[in-house]
């Protein structure tokens, strides 16, 4: 333990320097040869390299007491500092041309070399498409896929949980350091993804959550997974970002479509348009990935794909009709009276059957959509 930490101890104090990013980072350890031969290598050499003033004063005289703070995090149980020489460092994440020259993992670093997808998608959600991403990580989860995401509020988080629910292993990569949670109402589902899988961050412990911490990590999540799948996206998202990546890496995009009056979905159908590959089961995920992950992808009743019996057959035929009335978009009340021709009060009455049954849930500003 001793010789790993002081092995490690180089790599930290570049890590921490001022002004050094993974550019900057692998162009000096390509001039010296190592993060030690770069701390060793004087103040001219360091000066000459290109490096800031304030650079050099800091790798002439570290932060000790950050250093030593690094250190004996990773002394906790479940909790790995992996360097870029370090073999359990993930290989895809090797092929990034940025790849993070440190990550802070808590929880099972060999569940990085699983084969993973990227789920992500809308912080504010509608109740179909956090019901969506829940399904379809429990599948993929329970067939194998190992579930990538941001731990963020909406998509991310029922991506998560949905891996979980279905036995699976899931990945969050966050944008603060491991010794937080943010969120901190997502504290138990980080808990349960690193009894189940792994926190992943490449920012030190006491990091906090920086605005621009997030879309930087949103390589680290398509860098990690063989494909993205993105769930209900606004136009202008960071789920965006995380997909153009994934494309820039060469991995598989994926898009689930949604209503045409749904704004959450048309940052979906814009990659849609830009040749992102259409899902509506999990089975076409896995019919993409199977050659990439080993995977015998068969179309067989005993692969698991949630059941296609309509549910609705057994409703009487007035609920039926009120659910006909009601589009997969937010729908009001109003509307469904005057397209169902049936009182207000019986809408109403019906409607809040429909929500405990799960066939319709509601949004925002009393409005009404489907969810199966």
């Amino acid at each position: 333990m001793a010789d790993e930490q002081e092995s490690l101890r180089p790599w930290l104090v570049l890590h921490r320097a001022p002004h050094i990013g993974p550019a900057t980072f692998y162009s000096l350890i390509e001039r010296f040869g190592s993060p030690g031969k770069v701390l060793g290598a004087g103040s001219a050499a360091l000066r000459a390299a290109g490096l800031r003033e304030e650079t050099v004063a800091a790798l002439n005289a570290p932060d000790e007491a950050a250093i030593e703070a690094d250190l004996a995090w990773a002394t906790q149980p479940g909790a790995h500092i992996l360097t870029l020489a370090d073999t359990r460092y993930p290989a895809r994440l090797r092929t990034l041309a940025d790849p993070p020259p440190l990550l802070y993992v808590y929880g099972d670093p060999d569940c990085l070399e699983l084969p993973q997808l990227a789920m992500v998608g809308s912080r504010n959600p509608t109740p179909a498409g956090r019901e969506t991403a829940q399904e379809f990580a429990r599948h993929l989860g329970g067939r194998g896929l190992t579930i990538t995401s941001g731990l963020a509020l909406g998509i991310d988080a029922a991506s998560h949980q949905g891996a979980l629910a279905g036995g699976g292993y899931s990945v969050a990569v966050v944008g603060t350091g491991l010794d937080r949670v943010y969120p901190a109402r997502h504290r138990e589902l980080a808990h349960e993804i690193a009894r189940h899988g792994a926190l992943v961050s490449e920012f030190s412990p006491g990091t906090p959550p920086l605005a621009g911490n997030f879309p930087r990590r949103n390589r680290i999540i398509s860098g990690l997974a063989v494909g993205v799948l993105v769930v209900e996206a606004a136009r202008q998202s960071g789920s965006l970002i995380t997909a153009r990546l994934a494309l820039e890496q060469g991995r598989e995009v994926f898009a689930v479509p949604g209503s045409i009056h749904n704004p959450q979905a048309r940052g979906c159908h814009q990659l849609l348009r830009q040749g992102a590959k259409l899902v509506e089961t999990a089975q076409d995920v896995l019919e993409e990935l199977g050659e990439l992950v080993g995977y015998q992808v068969t179309a067989d009743a005993s692969s698991g794909e949630p059941s296609t019996a309509d549910p609705k057959a057994e409703l009487d035929a007035e609920y039926q009709k009120v659910l006909e009335c009601i589009g997969h978009e937010p729908t009001s009340v109003d509307t469904v009276v005057e397209r169902s021709g049936l009182t207000a009060d019986a809408v109403c009455s019906m409607l809040l059957v429909l929500e405990l049954q799960g066939f319709v849930a509601a949004t925002n500003g009393g409005h009404y959509c489907q969810t199966c």
